[in-house]
């Protein structure tokens, strides 16, 4: 399973948020540097409001929707990348992750330290990617002075790595992030095995106030910390950014689904910040979404973007794969529309494709196999 760290400056709200993205009280949450030492896990439940509308559609007995993994990483300081604070096992523990979700604090209250002493969000964004790309500079002088000697020796595979590296440290000494350096689809592949911290995609999780949320919600823009944010991350590192309050989040996560749903009303928002964000993270991961409906079970299978019909069917079973015949299809779009699957059948909606089929996020599929 794929997993996104959560990561950020001590005291920003990464734990509280870990808390409420999980609806677990495992992180610690505490009003001081490192409460978070070792790193926790949460398996998270992607929310899919398609996957109700076909439960009752099929009066299905259950419902299981996909997941992702969410790792709550301890808090970096400035200096990590030379091992301050709990700078190596932070970087370590990025360095397992699949794509990183930057908690940036973007609240002002007296009662909670800043590791800085102010609240100024685009220089802690700074700061964390400052050490990661550092981290990565250390890691390709050292990857260049191994593979130099083979290079020169007329060994292919050294010589590439080698150009490579030449053309991506420039980049990362002027503090750009190896995501943002423009590469050839081979250079990208190749840039992939080096396995960079700054090469991890990225999602920037805005912390505001309670009192701010619904405000920030409707108009980002016009609360000055979102707003900055959002203008950064979009051209420094090409980035999208989601506004959440993690304390309200944490207060959402405790309560039955109706009251949660009550308590949004009141705020005067009309679903979760961290809904948004756990769907973000996983079309930021590269997965996507088909779904299979019946009596006994409707469930939404995690495929990568651009799998075929077949690698699809494995998902559920590698005899489905390795028989594949056919997948009957119908986009859930469509068949709410129809209003049944035999409708949507009257109606042509339903279509049968074979093994170049790709995928579509929303596919409700029934797989035709034999083995």
């Amino acid at each position: 399973m794929l997993q996104a760290g959560i990561v950020g400056l001590p005291n920003v709200g990464k734990s509280t948020l870990f808390n409420a993205v999980t609806r677990s009280r495992k992180a610690e949450a505490a009003n001081y540097p490192f409460c978070t030492i070792d790193p926790n896990v949460g398996v998270v439940e992607v929310p899919d409001s398609r996957l109700a509308v076909l439960s009752e559609m099929s009066q299905t007995q259950k419902i299981i929707p996909a997941a992702i993994e969410f790792v709550d990483i301890a808090g970096l300081v400035k200096g990590a990348a030379e091992g301050a604070g709990l700078g190596n096992k932070f970087l370590s523990n990025i360095r397992e992750t699949d794509a990183i979700v930057q908690v940036v604090r973007c609240f002002e209250n007296d009662d909670i330290i800043h590791e800085l002493g102010s609240v100024d969000p685009i220089r802690d964004i700074e700061i964390i990617n400052a050490e990661l790309i550092l981290a990565d500079l250390a890691a390709m002088e050292k990857r260049k002075d191994n593979r130099t000697k083979k290079a020169r020796s007329g060994d292919k595979e050294a010589k590439a790595e080698v150009e490579l590296i030449e053309k991506l440290l420039p980049h990362l000494d002027q503090g750009n992030p190896a995501l943002t350096l423009e590469l050839t689809d081979q250079e990208r592949i190749l840039l992939s095995t080096f396995f960079l911290l700054s090469d991890k995609k990225s999602i920037f999780a805005c912390n505001v106030s309670e009192e701010e949320l619904a405000e920030a919600v409707e108009n980002p823009d016009a609360h000055p910390y979102v707003s900055a944010v959002r203008k950064f991350v979009a051209n420094a590192h090409n980035a999208e950014a989601i506004v959440i309050s993690a304390r309200i989040e944490e207060e959402l996560s405790e309560l039955p689904e109706e009251e949660a749903r009550e308590f949004l009303v009141e705020l005067g928002v009309k679903d979760s910040g961290v809904s948004d964000l756990i769907r973000s993270v996983y079309h930021l991961l590269g997965l996507r979404t088909y779904l299979t409906t019946g009596v006994k079970e409707t469930r939404a299978w995690t495929i990568p973007a651009g799998a075929k019909a077949p690698q699809a069917a494995g998902v559920i079973h590698s005899d489905f794969e390795r028989g594949f015949i056919a997948a009957q299809i119908v986009h859930y779009d469509d068949l709410v529309a129809c209003g049944s699957m035999s409708k949507a059948k009257e109606q042509a909606k339903v279509r049968i494709e074979g093994k170049e089929y790709v995928m579509k996020d929303g596919d409700v599929v029934d797989f035709r196999f034999n083995v």
